[in-house]
């Protein structure tokens, strides 16, 4: 074999070979032009957010209350408890609300039923007496009177008008103008609770909903 004529084989592969990297090297450094900056400008983003609107809200601190046995007679048992903290909380612009509104809370209770088939108690067992723990420093927030049940009716010192338990819609809470109100923004409300039956009540367990709304 001739080695002249193999070393220029080989020399003539070297040669394609570095013709091929020429010809890929230059395509890189062409992509690598096209990344290269010349120029750049700016979009300003804008946006305007306008001031909640706020609004007028209640909640209850607990979905039940347990009553227990207090205060009882020969004649009469009762049954004592606490209504959970009611919160109101009015987040408005007082520019916003009209001169004289206002808003209130009010309750009303369905029968107690028997788990066992035992008669109902009737609603109008259930009183309650309001107690306006907060009502800002406004003045104009005040707390609903003290409800009778049905079974003290006739009782010395009690009003007949007063004695009809929760079986209407009762004022628990209320402010008589929310303009002026308003800058307290929270206000907070309960009320003791007794439910009075007859001595010969059936034994067993009973429920009843106590329904409070939110009025403007």
């Amino acid at each position: 074999m001739n080695p002249l004529r193999t070393m220029n084989k080989h020399s003539a592969a070297r040669l394609v070979a570095a013709a091929a990297g020429a010809a890929l090297l230059t395509g890189v450094a062409g992509a690598a032009l096209a990344d290269i900056e010349v120029g750049n400008d700016n979009v300003e983003v804008r946006v305007e957010i306008d001031q909640l609107p706020g609004a007028l809200t209640m909640g209850v601190a607990a979905a039940d209350v347990e009553l227990v046995e207090s205060g009882s007679t020969a004649l009469i048992r009762q049954f004592v408890g606490a209504l959970p903290t009611v919160t109101v909380t009015d987040t408005r612009n007082p520019l916003t609300i009209p001169v004289g509104a206002g808003w209130s809370v009010v309750g009303s209770v369905s029968d107690f039923t028997g788990d066992a088939g035992q008669p109902d108690i009737p609603a109008g067992n259930l009183g309650w007496e309001p107690n306006l723990i907060d009502g800002g420093q406004s003045g104009v927030v005040t707390q609903g009177d003290r409800v009778e049940t049905l079974l003290d009716l006739g009782s010395p010192g009690v009003d007949p008008a007063d004695a009809v338990g929760l079986v209407g819609t009762e004022l628990l809470t209320a402010s008589l103008d929310s303009a002026d109100s308003n800058p307290d923004g929270v206000f907070t409300a309960n009320a003791a609770l007794f439910l009075k039956t007859s001595a010969g009540v059936a034994p067993g367990a009973y429920t009843a909903d106590l329904t409070l709304s939110l009025f403007e």
